[in-house]
């Protein structure tokens, strides 16, 4: 079916009933991203030359200056009698074309996005009333308008309720996530390959040799001695050790080096451009993916203000924003002392810290403080950190169930992220459709003619 094709101005018309007086607390605004008009918030405006016009409910109004960027709207009934200044030119309608058929016009496919060719203006460039009014648009009965507007109302309250559920599906898959990592730092997720491996070496023995290694260091001046950590105490043990377990701190376990970089390119741009890679905390993420780009070198004078940590070690950040993001080194890289990282060696497993460190993360963000005006994270509640250890082995057998699980996770997530693109896809082509007939139409026999508000 084709419809009638007519100028804007052949159902516009604009209104323009100057207000007797200009009241602030009577203002509307349009909003962005073809979200409406509301009630503007009063504000102390100056009194000046600026004119006011009373605006009616049901009229067409858009914002001069950001039509392009949907600020345009159908005036709803609570705000009938408000005001504006032409800069937010109103629009009567004719009888014969309904005002949410203008509005729908306008955002199907995006349109509005097209009109910033329309723009004029030194400076501050304007939407013109002339130049709005001269598009065109496909306009059939009133009849068939009301029929395509209930469609695609109706199709709106379907999607929103579909991504609802979409994001309610995201929402329970996140804590699902969570479940998965407290079942595995907990022992249930090994238990049947626990129970066909009683010979296990315990993790105690593990800890021993972590504490020799740790001592032999110190006495070799490669590290410096760690303060005791303090004793775990019975409410901290929030459940029963699996057999061949122990209680311990992280700091017992993995050893925290925090980088050793402070100088920002913008303060001391001389220590960049060499052959030193370097990276900020941008590169780090929630999941702690592997990290091999980097945009910045450190030179000779650089890298001695900085430290070179090794291919597969762990990074924190403790600062900023993004605290308790997570990255793992493709090689050796340098980094700011924004960043924590763990080294890798013989007597731990790195995948097991990682694990826990994804694990904690929401906990470690809830013990951030402010300084500076940015979160912080210190270095003991990393340390501190109280963890069931499992031995060696075993840390390996719940790191691939982990990766496994997190791997159908993630499946799961495309799939739902998928949904979600044709939820928006199928609104998309249910307003082309509405607006697909013959633009080549011949136009309305009789032009409309806008009805005026007194």
């Amino acid at each position: 079916m084709v419809f009638p094709i007519v100028k804007l101005n052949q159902v516009l018309s604009e209104s323009k009933v100057e207000a007797s007086t200009a009241d602030t607390s009577t203002r509307i605004r349009v909003r962005l991203h073809a979200k409406g008009v509301e009630k503007r918030p009063e504000m102390n405006d100056k009194a000046g030359a600026t004119k006011y016009y009373v605006r009616r409910a049901g009229q067409f109004v858009y914002g001069r200056q950001n039509l392009h960027k949907g600020a345009f709207g159908v005036i709803p009934p609570e705000l009938d009698g408000y005001q504006s200044s032409s800069d937010i030119p109103s629009f009567d309608v004719d009888e014969n074309c309904l005002p949410e058929w203008i509005d729908l016009f306008l955002k199907q496919g995006g349109y509005y996005l097209e009109l910033s060719k329309l723009a004029s203006g030194v400076g501050s460039q304007r939407i013109s009333p002339t130049k709005f009014l001269s598009l065109e648009m496909p306009l059939p009965s009133i009849k068939k308008q009301r029929k395509i507007l209930d469609q695609v109302e109706f199709y709106k309250v379907s999607q929103k309720q579909l991504l609802s559920e979409l994001t309610h599906q995201k929402t329970l898959l996140k804590k699902l996530r969570q479940q998965i990592l407290q079942e595995a730092i907990e022992g249930k997720l090994t238990a049947d390959w626990r129970a066909k491996k009683p010979d296990l070496e315990p993790a105690s023995e593990l800890l021993n040799r972590i504490a020799a290694e740790k001592a032999q260091l110190v006495k070799d001046k490669k590290i410096k001695a760690q303060k005791n950590l303090p004793s775990i105490t019975a409410e901290e043990k929030p459940f029963q050790l699996p057999l061949g377990w122990e209680w311990c701190r992280l700091g017992e376990y993995a050893r925290f080096e925090r980088g050793r970089f402070s100088i920002r390119p913008r303060n001391d741009p001389t220590c960049f451009g060499g052959e030193y890679p370097f990276i900020q905390i941008g590169s780090l993420d929630s999941i702690g993916t592997i990290v091999t780009d980097y945009k910045q070198t450190l030179n000779e004078k650089g890298f001695k203000a900085s430290k070179l940590f090794l291919m597969g070690t762990i990074m924190v950040a403790i600062v900023g924003g993004t605290i308790g993001n997570l990255g793992v080194l493709g090689k050796d890289m340098c980094f700011p002392d924004s960043m924590v990282g763990v080294q890798p060696n013989k007597t731990t497993s790195q995948d097991y810290i990682l694990l826990l460190l994804k694990y904690f993360r929401p906990y470690v963000l809830s013990l951030s403080y402010q300084m500076a005006g940015q979160p912080n994270i210190k270095l003991p509640t990393l340390n501190n950190l109280v963890l069931a250890l499992p031995p060696l082995l075993e840390q390996e057998a719940i790191v691939t169930k982990v990766e496994n699980l997190l791997d159908l996770c993630d499946q799961l997530e495309t799939q739902i992220t998928e949904n979600q693109s044709h939820a928006e896809q199928l609104m998309q082509a249910v307003l082309k459709e509405a607006f697909s007939h013959n633009s080549a139409a011949e136009p309305a026999a009789t032009a409309p003619k806008a009805t005026a508000h007194a």
